[in-house]
């Protein structure tokens, strides 16, 4: 397995966490061709969040499998941590993820048979790296999951396996966190405490994270959206209200 490569230039001349550079992403179904991204460059930066919007085909999901490495733009630049990926073997490709990605999605992804403490160290054992204890226990701690380490995600609730869905994406320590609508499957009370656990990440941690949501609310958290429409980022909103955000969607025909 390929070393993990560590950036120790100093935080003004590093690259942003991703750098997307006129990416452009076709789609073939037989004679038809659709275009799911046209030619976006985008950059965001370390110890940023940011919300990703848009009406349903938007291409907001599509970007964001592109930015992480999860999908293979038609053409154009992806840099991870300021790696380009776009030359990478699959191999390396999957190690990177592993060394710099951290995944949140909707459905939280733990494995039934782990208990609450193997879930959120799985990555690790994956990638066949040590666990810094003191890590996982701050991290344990944030998500306050202390009690429930020797639980399996059934015995929890929705909010409580999103939360430990987000220290498994942490424990590595990734250049850049994807949450893919985060919140779609949590009730009002357990999603405000997801947001907010994701904005102290952001704020007391300067983890980068991009969230992919269709909810102004929860996009209000982010310290910029992007809103996306037939493939490109058609409006940029910095510091965004959930009323901003719900403006810009009526804009681009989302309500």
């Amino acid at each position: 397995m390929s070393a993990a490569v560590t950036d120790r230039s100093p935080a003004h001349t590093r690259a942003p966490a991703i750098r997307l550079t006129d990416v452009e992403k076709v789609y073939r179904n037989g004679q038809a061709t659709v275009t799911a991204l046209h030619r976006v460059s985008v950059d965001v930066g370390r110890g940023e969040f940011v919300a990703v919007m848009g009406p349903s085909g938007s291409g907001k999901s599509t970007l964001m499998h592109c930015a992480a490495g999860l999908d293979t733009p038609s053409s154009g630049e992806v840099t991870v941590d300021g790696i380009a990926i776009g030359g990478l073997s699959e191999t390396r490709r999957t190690e990177l993820r592993r060394e710099r990605i951290g995944f949140v999605f909707q459905s939280y992804n733990l494995v039934s048979s782990l208990t609450v403490a193997d879930n959120i160290t799985l990555p690790l054992r994956m990638a066949r790296r040590t666990a810094d204890p003191a890590w996982v226990a701050e991290l344990v701690e944030r998500v306050g999951l202390t009690e429930r380490l020797h639980h399996r995600p059934a015995e929890l609730s929705g909010g409580q396996q999103q939360r430990a869905a987000i220290a498994r994406a942490l424990v590595a320590r990734p250049a850049v966190v994807f949450a893919d609508e985060p919140t779609g499957a949590l009730d009002l009370r357990a999603a405000r405490e997801v947001l907010a656990l994701l904005r102290g990440m952001v704020d007391e941690l300067g983890q980068t994270v991009v969230m992919v949501s269709h909810d102004p609310a929860a996009a209000a958290h982010a310290d910029r959206a992007l809103v996306m429409a037939d493939g490109r980022i058609v409006e940029t909103l910095h510091a965004p209200t959930a009323a901003d955000l719900a403006g810009s969607l009526i804009r681009v025909g989302e309500v």
